[in-house]
């Protein structure tokens, strides 16, 4: 007989009252992050019960790692998911396959990164116009996440909004499709997603000295021939009540031009259901979003291992469900023991279409397993719904196991269009995904104005 120490409901009544009480660190029957840092092997079923950790015992029997969540089971996980994933898998075809929950740390982390929240724990401070600094105002963050036990749904969103791709530098070749609610292929484009970390960088450096820089960060697409050379920089200042910079060049005009601060709400291209504003769900600077609150801590059911498709030479995901049989990518999920849901409004937008976005933060990572946006009126539009991985036999350069993103869906519900896209190996015009790269030598390429008018040419 198994004999259990907690009652059944024990994990989720306890995250339901860290929430009431604002009681910030995770972790149910200790607290996780102390634990890492003694733990010679950080196993997080020592600061979670059962139900937590296992999809079998949280839904009684019904589900199993292996199993495939369609229509037919729903109902033992719908608590598990957004309200429009289970949109997509009650009406429209979608299915998700459950695996095992992952309980050692280390493989939600590339080992700079980890290194780095482990190493600066506890420096991070937020000043009274919301910026944050390493221990006293004017020092620029060190590397690693800031707030590991946050106080608030600021300190939470901080986790995500001040390194997103948690590399120095970092470029991913993106291909994309977007259909429309027939679903039928209405564009597919092929671009270059590049970042270079100026602080907060896993280094604990301020790249080329500049303290008063965030990041750099550029698009430019490659294919169809009509959209080839559209690109755009965004230059973000470390001050985070500060709008970033915005320009774009189109070929068909041959001049680079300065966007409004509302373009970080509309397609950058025909058909895309993206807005700049949506990167990982954490697309504009923290203090231009307010009124931050957790609004819940609760499991869920996220991608946050083995998303990366090696075995296809692309790392091309398959796909399956909606009218044609081509909405959603194939995926894996697992019991997430604990989701940090942040609620915020984009005060700084008053133009904004979006009324409120919520997200669900993984606990151990801080990476978000995914976000949905509200419009004016309160309706649910659209989610940010991505999937993460260790990329295990490839290499940094300087010889670390890389940890990335693997693939995002954005669907549209009040339009019906899904935008669904990969990090791909390789797009057109020969662009290869990299991480950790020498940043000096891509910003003079990729990340400068003169870049954007050289690779629209």
């Amino acid at each position: 007989m198994h004999i259990r120490k907690y009652d059944f409901d024990y994990g989720r009544r306890m995250l339901m009252e860290k929430a009431a009480k604002g009681i910030g660190s995770a972790g149910v029957l200790t607290s996780l992050w102390p634990m890492i840092t003694r733990a010679d092997t950080p196993d997080i079923k020592m600061a979670y019960p059962e139900e937590l950790t296992s999809i079998e015992a949280h839904t009684k029997g019904k589900i199993k790692p292996g199993d495939v969540i369609t229509a037919d089971n729903l109902e033992h996980v719908e608590h598990l998911l957004d309200p429009i994933e289970v949109m997509e898998i009650r009406d429209d075809g979608r299915r998700i396959k459950i695996q095992e929950t992952t309980t050692d740390m280390t493989d939600l982390f590339e080992d700079p990164f980890l290194e780095a929240t482990l190493r600066n724990q506890g420096r991070a401070m937020v000043d009274s116009d919301g910026n944050v600094w390493d221990q006293k105002k004017g020092n620029p963050l060190r590397g690693g996440l800031p707030f590991v036990e946050p106080d608030d749904g600021y300190q939470a969103q901080a986790n995500i909004n001040l390194s997103w791709g948690r590399h120095n530098y970092q470029q991913y070749g993106v291909r994309d499709w977007d259909l429309g609610p027939d679903g039928e292929l209405q564009y597919q484009y092929d671009l270059v997603w590049c970042e270079l970390q100026v602080n907060a960088r896993p280094d604990d450096t301020s790249w080329n000295g500049e303290k008063d820089m965030l990041r750099y960060q550029s698009v430019f697409f490659t294919a169809p021939n009509e959209q080839a050379g559209t690109s755009f920089l965004n230059t973000w200042p470390y001050d985070q009540r500060q709008f970033p910079g915005l320009v774009g060049y189109l070929p068909a005009f041959k001049r680079v031009r300065e966007y409004p601060t509302n373009q970080r709400f509309e397609p950058l291209v025909p058909g895309i259901t993206v807005f700049l504003s949506n990167a990982w769900a954490a697309g504009d600077p923290l203090a231009t979003w307010g009124k931050h609150k957790i609004v819940e801590r609760k499991p869920m059911l996220g991608a946050a291992r083995d998303a990366w498709v090696k075995d296809d030479p692309n790392w091309e995901p398959a796909v399956h469900g909606g009218p044609k049989g081509q909405t959603y990518w194939d995926s894996v999920r697992e019991l997430v023991p604990e989701t940090i849901v942040v609620e915020l409004e984009p005060t700084g937008y008053p133009r904004s279409p979006v009324g409120k976005r919520r997200t669900w933060l993984d606990a151990r990572n801080f990476t978000h397993v995914l976000s949905v946006d509200y419009d004016r009126k309160g309706k649910v539009w659209k989610n940010w719904d991505a999937g993460y991985s260790k990329y295990e036999g490839m290499k940094t350069p300087d010889g670390h196991t890389p940890w990335s993103w693997a693939y995002v869906t954005s669907h549209d519900i009040q339009s019906g269009r899904m935008s669904r896209f990969h990090q791909a190996k390789e797009v057109t015009g020969g662009y290869k995904s990299e991480w950790g790269t020498d940043g000096d030598a891509a910003y003079d390429k990729y990340l400068t104005t003169q870049a954007m008018r050289r690779l629209g040419a």
